[in-house]
């Protein structure tokens, strides 16, 4: 029995010590990138609870948003195994290149400085096969060696779901500005947010809000909306779980189109009703964010 209690004991020593020497490290790594991060003054990270909600369409042409009103962006392409943020901006071709103060971002459209995978992987169609602790380095190497400079915002496109690399950004960068979480209205989606929204706040990270993205098909002749994925989820899902409903998006036929081109929808389709919902979107953040904006 005496020895049965003493193997307990030991156990949770064993416990207490790991968990005191992940905090002491957690503790010197917030220190790094505080200081490595220190000229960035907003962090917004952008996530979504399952794939195919459009959230990496939803954080660059957010980040083209910001930057279309004279703000310095910078976009982290934390999506390890599907990084697409180049492609869509028009950048895929970069190779980065180290300078004194670290890792060079590419400079996407509007002089937003962009860092992704992407741009480390020989052929487009390689893919990256790795396990939670290379792709936490990497997402560790990506904020504390990438020379960001002074920046208005960064944003943080992150793969879906509640995995390694949302664990890791949520955990890593410290004071985020908030998290954006990105959903479509059908229940299928809005499931997967409650489970996101349900992480973020249990890390004690501040949820700015849900985007229902592909909330109607806007006629382009009548300009008739009709709701394919059904209709006011998102701000369901928000109400239920005590978040900001920040806005709808509609699809849109050149939101695609434009992406593909690389070039940002909200600069190319700047008359549609997609991209005056982004313009709405990125005023009601930054009410919210910057005490001194008035709109």
């Amino acid at each position: 029995m005496a020895q049965k209690e003493a193997v307990q004991n030991s156990t949770s020593q064993t416990k207490e010590q790991r968990e005191a020497q992940f905090k002491k490290q957690l503790e010197e790594e917030h220190k790094l990138i505080s200081k490595k991060m220190k000229d960035v003054k907003y962090v917004l990270v952008v996530m979504s609870g399952k794939g195919g909600v459009g959230k990496t369409t939803v954080a660059v042409n957010l980040a083209t948003s910001f930057a279309l009103n004279a703000l310095r962006i910078g976009v982290l392409d934390a999506d390890i195994h599907g990084p697409n943020t180049p492609k869509m901006l028009g950048i895929k071709n970069y190779v980065p290149s180290v300078g004194e103060s670290g890792i060079i971002p590419a400079l996407g459209p509007l002089n937003m400085k962009v860092m992704s995978m992407a741009f480390l992987l020989p052929d487009p169609d390689t893919p990256v096969i790795w396990r939670g602790p290379l792709k936490m380095g990497a997402i560790k190497q990506f904020i504390t060696d990438v020379n960001w400079g002074e920046l208005d915002y960064l944003i943080v496109d992150l793969p879906p779901g509640t995995g390694d690399e949302p664990l890791s950004i949520l955990q890593l960068i410290p004071n985020i500005t908030g998290v954006i979480i990105v959903t479509t209205p059908q229940e299928v989606a809005l499931l997967d947010v409650r489970k996101s929204i349900t992480m973020v706040k249990e890390m004690h990270v501040p949820v700015l809000g849900i985007i229902e993205n592909m909330s109607g098909y806007v006629c382009p002749k009548c300009g008739h909306v009709e709701k394919i994925f059904g209709e006011g989820g998102g701000m369901k899902a928000a109400n239920d779980m005590g978040v900001p409903f920040l806005g709808s998006i509609p699809i849109d036929p050149s939101i695609t189109i434009d992406g593909d081109k690389g070039l940002p929808f909200v600069v190319q389709s700047s008359k549609s009703k997609a991209a005056e919902a982004f313009r709405e979107i990125t005023d009601k953040i930054r009410k919210k964010i910057e005490p001194d904006y008035k709109g």
